[in-house]
């Protein structure tokens, strides 16, 4: 009988603290709850259908949503996989627009998962301890050691504040931001 409560116990406290990130992640967004809501459908559906897809590889290329504006960032092997995700993405509801930024898979390329995963976990550490900057607005994807920013931030100096913490970190070819300053009225 104890198991079972415990069990029960555990279930619960799960469901509560993950409806708390939704609730924190809504609280610092610079959207409004009715645009996030619409940000996350888009990115959900096009997720779907990268999933039941048979020529785009899922795990290869990120999807981010900012007022119906889709980001696709990423690695593909063959054109096929480029052109398939982008089409993919233009026929979903309510995609105001499409900005990629996806690069050619290289055979032997030195730089491989391990040093993206150190580099984007460098970068993560330094937006979090810079207390000026709201990181859980930011989105960081390393792709063959390339930086790349998307998201909604206070303002222009912050931009230049996370680019600058990104060409501080090693081991780095490059910086690329679509991180944009959100509007004030909270849209």
């Amino acid at each position: 009988m104890k198991n079972y409560f415990a069990a029960i116990l555990c279930l619960v406290l799960l469901v509560m603290s993950s409806g708390c990130t939704t609730f924190y992640s809504a609280a610092v967004d610079e959207r409004n709850v009715r645009t996030v809501a619409g940000d996350t459908k888009i990115k959900a559906t096009i997720l779907q259908k990268f999933i039941e897809d048979d020529v785009v590889k899922t795990f290869d290329i990120d999807i981010a949503c900012y007022y119906g504006h889709v980001y696709l960032i990423g690695e593909y092997d063959a054109e096929k996989q480029k052109n398939r995700a982008i089409k993919i993405a233009r026929k979903v509801e309510r995609v105001e627009g499409i900005t990629t930024y996806l690069l050619k898979k290289k055979d032997g390329d030195p730089c491989g998962a391990t040093d993206n995963l150190a580099i984007k976990a460098k970068i993560k550490a330094k937006l979090i301890k810079d207390g000026d900057i709201w990181s859980t607005n930011v989105d960081v994807t390393v792709v063959q050691c390339n930086v790349v920013f998307v998201g909604l931030v206070g303002s222009d100096k912050e931009i230049e504040k996370i680019i600058a913490h990104a060409k501080s970190v090693g081991g780095i070819r490059s910086v690329k931001s679509f991180l944009k300053v959100a509007p004030h009225h909270n849209q």
